[in-house]
């Protein structure tokens, strides 16, 4: 009995460390979110032009995604200090706890994963722009691809990638 309460125990406090850290996505999740997203747009001929594979595409969206990450995390440290985050009428007369904080009431531990949830709600959003963009810039692409200045604009071996790598950085600034 004393090992089971033990293993029990044990397999707690593993648990929550997993738990936590769901909330806020990492660099790699987001960057998998948006290459399922553009993939579940595209048709897979297009996708494979574009990225080669899956994989491809994650690489291709990697720093984009820290980026995304970043830029939330920075975003809500600025919304968490600002002291007229509840006077915003986007924000209903809600604190930044109340507003990000999924555990309700105004009690002990009451929005204390406002941050992680801050987070995680800007940095999808950021990503959803990123999936836009390169969807964007995907058809742009495919009209560019019967112009006979294509392939001297792009080159001959992966013309397509690199013309949405442009078309997205251009789009994305």
């Amino acid at each position: 009995m004393r090992k089971f309460v033990l293993l029990l125990v044990g397999t707690a406090i593993l648990c929550v460390p997993a738990v936590s850290a769901a909330a806020t996505p990492t660099p790699k999740q987001l960057a998998i979110q948006t290459c399922k997203a553009i993939h579940g747009h595209e048709q897979l001929a297009t996708f494979k032009m574009a990225y080669h594979s899956f994989a491809g595409c994650l690489k291709a969206l990697k720093t984009d995604s820290k980026q995304d990450v970043t830029n939330a995390a920075k975003t809500c440290k600025a919304q968490r200090s600002d002291p007229n985050f509840a006077t915003d009428p986007a924000h209903n007369g809600k604190t930044f706890n109340q507003f990000y904080g999924t555990n309700g009431g105004n009690g002990k531990g009451a929005g204390a994963n406002a941050f992680g949830k801050c987070v995680s709600t800007l940095a999808k959003q950021n990503a959803q722009t990123d999936a836009q963009s390169e969807l964007a810039a995907t058809k742009t692409c495919k009209a560019l691809k019967s112009d006979a200045t294509f392939q001297a604009l792009y080159g001959s071996k992966n013309a397509f990638g690199k013309c949405v790598a442009a078309q997205s950085k251009a789009s994305n600034g």
